[in-house]
């Protein structure tokens, strides 16, 4: 199996036998290999990172070590941001198991690594393209059944990673860099005279070699020709900067101009100006093809319907060497190597580049999906806005942000990119606040987006600091009813109450609802999301009477407006359901849990989350009412449907197992109870870490059955564990470890 997009391999790729690495198999087992840029030779002007063939090094490696490994996984990751990353390893875990949770993205990339570490299956993780260690903190693949092969710019970017086999990769050797040239030159063997004087020329440098070859297949010259072209170009740089450029410097500016010639009225240049702004490590090609993209390479008026000229232009860089198409899961994938970009960016004028960021913002806009957020197609997107937004600097701010910014945020929001995300709109704010003031529409709303997305992280109380700043920059410009202002006060509500604040979160969520009623109504849809998280709130204060009088509200309306077979109406009956359990009304929690059951069975099937949600509502509800044998029979259900679903290492699935153990406590069937007990507590030590709240409830449940079977030693040292390290992970007064104290005062006396 193979997951993500392995680029394609150049044309007359050579696997370099002088200079290159060697084949995979000659690692230990879990060896790591990096390829990183040899600085053998002197450094040059304009002698940007890069262009010996890493990658390309790379590909041919995988491809090896997948006819070895046909039963083996190869995973290929472009490791250049965060986001990048863990979009490929939830891939990966889609892939691998066929089913995807809707964790965050660490999550699911935490427990993939978990799976490396344990399977004995073969596997190989490509990182291709490190740049900043700490994009990888917690990411590093691990494993003794495994290899991970990594390419970087430099060895600082070997940090964190485990002591990898470091092969620096320089230029090719004479006699590779001459089979190279006289291949990629078989078509015409008249093009060949002067190649051997030309590799000199060149320094034996792939990327100059590829663009060198490339423009002389292109434009008919031969080899000796193209030297004393190459000698002139060089001489006019180096005259014009005061230092000798290196020969990458001198062979893109020459393949440029092949292109112009191959597309005249420079709509090369303008497709190169757009590519350059918006990455090197894979622009879907359908950007390339919006008619904003269109109108600024084949000029104004020009749209998709006849973005001919645009097409050309495109296929002459990719012609000359300059770019490359490679196919993609999400589609073509147009790539420029980082020292074109870094090339061109340098020799862009500021004019140009103003109008091609505008031009690249608005072809991203067009170009992204309503949805799909986590395909291989959002993931490049979002890459792409980065670079524009880095490339681009305050150009995209003139008159307001550009859309393009809070489109990408909102990707980032949707794919559960928790760490990302938060830095994005933490980027989003600040810049917004600089430029346009405190006060402005865009900056309060990049305000909101931030302090979302770090209430989503888990900070609660800087939510809540944020929410306020946010409430107090409104108040002196939108009237206490305005939409958002009500929005934010029924998020600064959420924030209080997953900060423990029940009773300061209902204070404001009622007034936020209030205010939402009066403008939107009482059936609203933003109304009602108020009315759940006040529910909530009322159970976290135990105004248990006020939550089932609210879910009972929620529950009538939503029936009213969408059908009580609709999603969210069979949610709210299962808060409701949930409201009288914790009120002691068992009897009505099973009624309405019943009925959820069988609506969601009716509307959604019996393999949807919400319907497994609802089995194990229905078993909770039964197992209160101490209906022994119904709650153990819907339990097991919950753990087979779970396990089938969502997968054996999913965390519900793993709960669900400590709920069945439960049962079987409960019913005095200590033996099974002990083994699924135990089966929990290791499965919550591997997939979730020791330090898990949830692992260390599963240690104390399986300490309360050995207390219950007399075995008192056993549980005795598994409470004083649990106890220990609720004490160092857990805050002061936490209800976990109070409840762990109590059971070990408990054993002690027993």
């Amino acid at each position: 199996m193979t997951s993500g997009t392995v680029p394609a391999l150049a044309d007359c790729f050579i696997p370099r036998p002088q200079t290159g690495p060697g084949s995979l198999d000659a690692l230990a087992p879990g060896q790591w290999l990096a390829l990183t840029t040899s600085f053998a030779r002197p450094k040059q002007e304009q002698d940007w990172p890069g262009g010996t063939g890493k990658t390309q090094l790379a590909v041919h490696l995988a491809r090896t070590w997948r006819q070895v490994n046909q039963n083996g996984l190869l995973v290929w990751l472009t490791a250049a941001t965060r986001d990048s990353v863990l979009s490929g390893y939830v891939q990966a875990s889609l892939d691998r198991a066929g089913m995807l949770t809707a964790d965050d993205a660490e999550t699911v990339a935490s427990r993939f690594l978990t799976w490396l570490a344990e399977t004995k299956q073969p596997w190989l993780v490509v990182l291709d393209g490190v740049a900043d260690p700490a994009d990888l903190d917690g990411l590093w693949p691990d494993g003794k059944a495994g290899h991970v092969l990594l390419t970087a710019s430099g060895d600082a970017a070997m940090r964190g990673s485990r002591n990898p086999l470091v092969f620096p990769v320089g230029a090719f050797s004479p006699y590779e860099a001459l089979t190279y040239l006289t291949a990629r030159l078989s078509a015409d063997s008249d093009q060949r005279p002067g190649a051997v004087d030309l590799v000199q020329d060149l320094g034996c440098d792939p990327l100059a070699l590829a663009q060198a070859s490339a423009t002389i297949a292109s434009s008919g010259v031969n080899c000796r020709d193209y030297r004393d072209i190459f000698a002139r170009r060089r001489d006019q740089i180096a005259e014009a900067t005061g230092a000798q450029p290196a020969a990458k410097a001198v062979t893109w500016t020459l393949a440029v101009e092949c292109a112009d010639e191959l597309a005249p009225g420079g709509a090369a240049q303008l497709c190169l100006g757009l590519a350059v702004l918006l990455g090197c490590h894979g622009i879907p090609e359908t950007v390339l093809s919006t008619s904003a993209a269109a109108e600024f390479v084949a000029g104004p008026g020009a749209s998709v319907a006849d973005s001919g000229r645009a097409r050309a232009a495109l296929l002459s860089l990719r012609r000359t060497g300059l770019l490359a198409i490679d196919p993609g899961s999400g589609g073509q994938l147009v790539r420029v190597h980082p020292a074109v970009q870094a090339g061109v960016r340098s020799a862009m004028p500021d004019s140009m580049r103003d109008k091609a960021a505008r031009a690249a913002a608005d072809a991203l806009l067009q170009a992204w999906p309503d949805e799909a957020e986590r395909s291989p197609l959002a993931c490049a997107l979002r890459a792409c806005a980065e670079s524009l937004g880095a490339a681009a600097d305050d150009l995209l701010w003139a008159g307001g942000s550009h859309q393009v910014l809070f489109r990408a945020g909102q990707s980032l929001d949707a794919a559960r990119l928790t760490g990302p995300a938060l830095r994005h709109w933490r980027a989003i704010a600040d810049t917004s606040e600089r430029v346009l003031g405190k006060s402005h529409p865009d900056t309060l709303l990049a305000g909101t987006r931030l302090a979302s997305a770090t209430l989503s992280a888990g900070h609660s109380a800087e939510a809540v600091t944020l929410y306020q700043r946010i409430l107090d920059a409104q108040a002196g410009e939108l009237d206490p009813d305005h939409p958002s202002a009500v929005a934010a006060r029924a998020d600064f509500g959420s924030a209080l109450l997953n900060m423990g604040q029940p009773g300061e979160a209902i204070a404001i969520l009622a007034d936020a609802l209030a205010a939402g009623e009066r403008h939107r109504g009482p059936g609203a849809v933003d109304t009602l999301a108020i009315q759940d998280t006040l529910v909530s709130a009322y159970q976290a204060n135990e105004q248990h009477q006020d939550a089932i009088r609210m879910a009972t509200s929620t529950l009538a309306e939503r029936e009213r407006s969408q059908g009580p077979d609709h999603p969210r109406a069979l949610a709210s009956r299962r808060s409701l359901a949930r409201a009288y359990l914790a009120a002691g009304r068992a009897k009505d929690a099973i009624t309405h849990s019943r009925q959820a059951l069988e609506g969601a069975e009716r509307a959604l099937g019996p393999d949807h989350a919400d319907t497994v949600d609802s089995v194990s509502a229905l078993a909770s509800a039964y197992h209160s009412a101490r209906r022994l044998k119904d709650a153990i029979r819907l339990y097991e259900r919950a753990v087979s449907d779970r396990e089938r679903v969502q997968g054996p290492d999913d965390p519900d699935t793993i709960g669900a197992h400590g709920n069945l153990a439960s049962a079987y406590h409960s019913a005095g069937r200590m033996a099974s109870a002990v083994e699924l007990y135990e089966r929990t507590r290791a499965d919550c030590q591997r997939v979730l870490g020791q330090d898990h709240p949830d692992t260390l409830a599963a240690r104390a449940n399986l300490a309360h059955a050995y207390y219950a079977m007399g075995r008192l030693t056993e549980a005795s040292k598994l409470l004083e564990s649990a106890l220990a390290d609720c004490a160092r992970v857990l805050p002061p007064g936490d209800p976990l470890t109070v409840a762990v104290r109590e059971s070990l005062d408990a054993v002690s006396r027993g």
